[in-house]
């Protein structure tokens, strides 16, 4: 693992998750609100879209908040859930998701 200011980079991760739970009918927003309960009550930095969940923060911390809402639904009576995963990590230098999307807009502008 590399140090950028003596702080190791490889352990941030920035993920884009979608929890869907299956097994209880087509109106998913109440278990997706539970979910998102979670992600807040972690202090992770995220943003809610439309398909999914970004979420940043330390590798352990991320992926204790994908399990603890794996768990939130299950407790709700949820008998499966179906969740995918979009993890990314760089050791080069930080970069926060909204960095990214503002180098995006700032590409758009010029």
């Amino acid at each position: 693992m590399r140090l950028i200011g003596m702080k190791p980079v490889g352990s941030w991760l920035s993920v884009d998750l979608c929890v869907v739970p299956l097994g209880v009918g087509v109106s998913l927003s109440p278990y997706i609100a539970t979910c998102q309960r979670v992600i807040e009550s972690s202090g992770l930095v995220h943003e809610l879209g439309p398909n999914g969940t970004a979420i940043e923060g330390p590798w352990d911390d991320v992926m204790d908040c994908v399990r603890a809402c794996h768990d939130a639904m299950h407790d709700m009576g949820v008998p499966r859930v179906y969740t995918t995963l979009k993890l990314n990590t760089r050791i080069d230098r930080h970069q926060a998701f909204h960095d990214k999307v503002e180098a995006v807009r700032r590409e758009l502008n010029s």
